[in-house]
């Protein structure tokens, strides 16, 4: 039976935000994990991606924040960059309650000079990579005494990645009487020898798969006629029409090759793997999210943390090796409510790893020719929507209303028809109708915001 957030014992303020975001009920980690986290207990969670893990330890840390102190108050280490940005800009929506809470990233990949000024300024929450908070506790650009949280998200991804003795490094630098909560998709023997030096007799949950739901995904299999063949893939395309959808490759060479391969026929795709550069990654996850690039294709560095509800399709180009991959894959869609599909196209050679996802999962997936290509359907899969790009962000003051102020002044682009706006250090991002976009832009580049010129583009 589904609890409302509204038993919890939060203040009402905190309430209305919760429920500002569209949050009714908890999820199964949520129901079983806030009761006591609220009280200051420590959690041990075991709990797949997107089963709202980020909520679950947002709302016990906003709480232990005190607003009028600029000290670190809180600390979350996360695997990757992209999920550091999207815990960080969840945990400012849920803190518009109590408010004026400064929520700082650092993560490496981006220059380690602003970081080291905006620290100065101080911040209550500090959301990073190891490897990056690393870099500041050495170089004493960064000052832990106060934390009362810590969280390690996806604390096993964090593990194989290497950061281990960096994470233990870390947490010495924090108070032992602080609350910490460890949130990992599965357990291994090293997480739990890592909880024994982290957390102080912690509440133990465990939610799987299972649990949370995925009852509203339906699996496909189709075959192809050889692993280059891109027929099969079109078929899908086609015949599905996705609003939005993630490809998963096994390498980043097939991602950069399926990128040009898909362009060639008229679909427009974003390619997200570990050998871009970070603006490079932020803009196509953000064209993404706002409907400006209708499909991603990702190496398995996007099966965890990337918090995007709107998924109705996600396409395994090959299946994984790891089995664990293909359900982390599968949990990208059929989110927050929503229908969801997974279509695996594969190879004849792989027959082998379909039988052993079968076996393990006790399913009966068996592999159906291919849609043929739709010409005309495919040409259908046009993003509605466009993304701009203006030089000024929150180092500037720069707030979402500020560029919708300046958008809908002329009474030429009305506030319905603005789409979702992300605001980044040192530039912003909005996303307008593509009729509207070539106007957006020239009505940015000659009104000023906040008493300044800015520079719009398309991107």
């Amino acid at each position: 039976m589904s609890t409302p957030f509204t038993s919890l014992p939060l203040p009402a303020e905190q309430l209305a935000v919760i429920a500002s975001l569209g949050f009714d009920v908890m999820t199964p980690i949520q129901q079983q994990s806030l009761p006591e986290s609220l009280q200051g207990k420590d959690v041990l969670a075991q709990a797949p991606t997107g089963s709202g893990k980020t909520v679950a330890f947002s709302l016990p840390l906003i709480q232990n924040l005190k607003p009028r102190s600029f000290a670190v108050q809180a600390l979350v280490l996360c695997p990757t960059r992209e999920l550091a940005g999207q815990v960080a800009d969840e945990i400012r929506r849920l803190a518009k309650y109590p408010g004026n809470i400064k929520v700082l990233t650092l993560c490496g990949g981006q220059p380690i000079g602003p970081q080291i000024g905006s620290l100065a300024h101080g911040a209550h929450v500090i959301v990073g990579t190891p490897g990056r908070v690393s870099d500041h506790l050495r170089k004493k650009t960064l000052d832990l005494a106060n934390v009362n949280t810590l969280v390690l998200d996806e604390a096993d991804r964090m593990l194989d990645m290497g950061f281990k003795d960096d994470i233990l490094a870390i947490v010495a630098h924090t108070p032992k009487d602080r609350q910490s909560l460890l949130f990992s998709a599965t357990y291994p023997s090293d997480i739990k020898a890592m909880s024994a030096e982290v957390l102080n007799s912690p509440l133990q949950v465990k939610v799987s798969a299972d649990d949370e739901a995925h009852t509203d995904i339906e699996q496909r299999v189709y075959q192809k006629a050889s692993l280059d063949d891109l027929q099969a893939l079109l078929g899908v395309l086609s015949h599905y029409q996705p609003e939005a959808g993630i490809i998963f490759c096994n390498t980043r060479e097939q991602c950069n090759d399926l990128g040009v391969d898909l362009k060639a026929h008229g679909v427009n795709a974003g390619v997200l793997h570990g050998d871009m550069e970070q603006r490079q990654r932020d803009q196509i996850l953000i064209r993404f999210a706002n409907g400006s690039l209708r499909f991603l294709i990702a190496t398995d560095v996007a099966a965890r943390g990337l918090d995007i509800p709107q998924v109705d399709l996600v396409i395994n180009d090959g299946l994984p090796r790891d089995l664990d991959v293909f359900t982390h894959r599968s949990g990208r869609t059929g989110r927050a409510g929503r229908k969801g599909l997974v279509v695996s196209v594969i190879a004849p050679k792989e027959t082998h790893k379909l039988e052993r996802i079968n076996d393990q999962f006790g399913i009966h997936l068996h592999a159906e020719p291919a849609p043929a290509v739709d010409i005309y359907r495919l040409s259908e899969l046009k993003p509605t929507m466009r993304t701009l790009e203006i030089d000024r962000g929150r180092k500037h003051k720069m707030r979402p209303g500020d560029i919708v102020g300046a958008l809908t002044a002329t009474k030429e682009i009305a506030g319905g028809d603005i789409g979702q706006i992300n605001l980044q250090d040192m530039a912003s991002y909005v996303a307008l109708p593509k009729r509207l976009a070539d106007k957006g832009v020239e009505i940015l580049r000659s009104r000023p915001i906040k008493g300044r010129g800015v520079r719009a583009r398309k991107i």
